[in-house]
């Protein structure tokens, strides 16, 4: 740990090593109803999952409202929840004939403004709090500031860390996609978590490198997020029709994951299974966030797995 970092909070270890992200409870690239999104949320806790990242860019806030509903009426201690801040969420009305442009099956009736002010944040909170229905909410992330990395680190980072001192959230960090942004926010000495989404999995390793290791100086939790890429390692057998990286895959990524799946599969092993695992192998990952758009995927993917075979991974990594 380096001399600035700051002790890790509590609940950063009390989050268990699977949560679910909302983004598909905000109608991520298909539409669900509420019936659904609430099943999802009911199979996730019936397995255990007490960890639930969510944010207003996922539907336009309809993943924060549906998240909230699910929540609402269970023990308030005995669960953890994650947002985020740098969009803000203003009214749209010329847009409620169209749908969202973000890969959400929405209405554009909101459209997403930048803000990474010091007020942005405040609102921003504040109104997600008003869209999930509850008191508090755990833990605050920058989202994607990569944009906008100076405002963020001057003007909303501070916003974060005033609303820690005054009790308000529990820990603050960034949630992104971008691997150096991530290392400038967390080489700040000021946050406690970093989400890294699609950038630590079994087709890109790019956070290794760097911000792995930053991560562990700092004394910095790690939360990965996008462990399919998108969903092209949710399958046992990638093939055309498969995303990466929110859009279709190309040949050559298809072709590594199927290899990826073949060499799984030679050892009894399925690839989705794999691709969970392959995070929590890290000492800087405490949790793994999980997407899941129907309940009947539930079963199986949040349970404790058996430990892979060390022969696996040596293959994988090689």
């Amino acid at each position: 740990m380096t001399p600035d970092a700051r002790p890790r909070p509590d609940i950063l270890s009390t989050m268990g090593p699977w949560g679910l992200g909302t983004g598909p409870l905000g109608n991520l690239f298909a539409a669900i109803d509420d019936d659904e999104a609430r099943r999802i949320v009911d199979a996730t806790w019936d397995r255990g999952v007490r960890m639930f990242d969510t944010a207003p860019h996922y539907g336009l806030g309809l993943a924060e409202r549906r998240l909230g509903d699910a929540l609402r009426d269970r023990p308030r201690a005995e669960y953890v929840v994650s947002t985020k801040v740098g969009r803000l969420l203003v009214p749209n009305p010329e847009g409620a004939s169209r749908r969202d442009s973000a890969g959400f099956d929405v209405p554009a009736d909101l459209v997403r403004r930048w803000d990474f002010s010091a007020r942005g944040v405040h609102e921003s909170w504040e109104r997600s709090l008003e869209r999930l229905g509850l008191d508090a909410v755990d833990i605050l992330y920058l989202h994607d500031p990569e944009d906008h990395l100076d405002a963020a680190v001057n003007e909303a980072l501070p916003a974060l860390a005033e609303l820690r001192e005054a009790g308000h959230v529990s820990a603050i960090g960034i949630g992104t996609t971008n691997v150096a942004a991530a290392i400038a926010v967390v080489e700040t000495g000021l946050v406690d978590v970093a989400m890294i989404a699609g950038r630590y999995t079994l087709l890109d390793r790019t956070a290794a490198e760097r911000l792995l290791p930053a991560a562990l100086d700092h004394d910095v939790a790690v939360v990965a997020a996008g462990v399919y890429n998108s969903g092209i390692l949710a399958t046992a057998r990638p093939g055309p029709g498969s995303y990466y990286d929110y859009a279709p895959a190309p040949a050559e990524v298809i072709a590594r994951a199927a290899r990826l799946a073949e060499v799984c599969a030679a050892h009894g092993v399925e690839l989705p299974r794999a691709a969970r695992a392959f995070a929590l192998r890290h000492p800087a990952v405490v949790s793994v966030v999980l997407g899941i758009g129907d309940p009947s995927f539930v079963p199986g993917t949040f349970d404790e797995d058996e430990p892979l075979p060390e022969a696996l991974w040596a293959e994988l990594d090689a």
